[in-house]
């Protein structure tokens, strides 16, 4: 993502898929997952924001793979399959963490579906959780 010039982020949440947009085009595409309560832009929901959204901070661009983040903070902790057993309810953000802000007014930016103010992310996720489904 450093090095290429982000215009907005497209996710199709029908698809699982998301898009890295340069204007209207598609420069990298990758499979995700979304919220697993669905889509919605409400403050308190936990789902996933519809609309036009742009990448408001990077973090974690010097953490080891696997490094676990807690309100956007390395714990110290790196993932593993034991702390994840030992954990199973835990809900593990990984590695990196691309902080989202929406672009429309009213949509997915300000008052109660400000996707910022809302800490909605694209993270790492564990080798073990599933990949293309919410």
């Amino acid at each position: 993502l450093n090095q290429m010039q982000i215009s907005w982020i497209r996710i199709t949440l029908n698809r699982q898929w998301l898009e890295v947009m340069e204007a209207d085009r598609a420069v990298a595409a990758y499979p995700m997952s979304s919220a697993r309560r669905g889509a919605g832009e409400r403050y308190g929901s936990e789902q996933t924001p519809r609309g036009r959204h742009e990448v408001r901070e990077l973090i974690g661009q010097d953490a080891l793979p696997g490094t676990v983040f807690v309100a956007r903070r390395p714990t110290g902790e790196i993932w593993s399959r034991d702390a994840a057993a030992r954990q199973p309810e835990r809900d593990w953000i990984l590695s990196r963490i691309i902080w989202l802000g929406g672009l429309e007014a009213g949509r997915n930016c300000g008052g109660d579906v400000d996707t910022y103010t809302r800490y909605i992310y694209i993270h790492g996720t564990p080798e073990t959780e599933p990949i293309g489904e919410p």
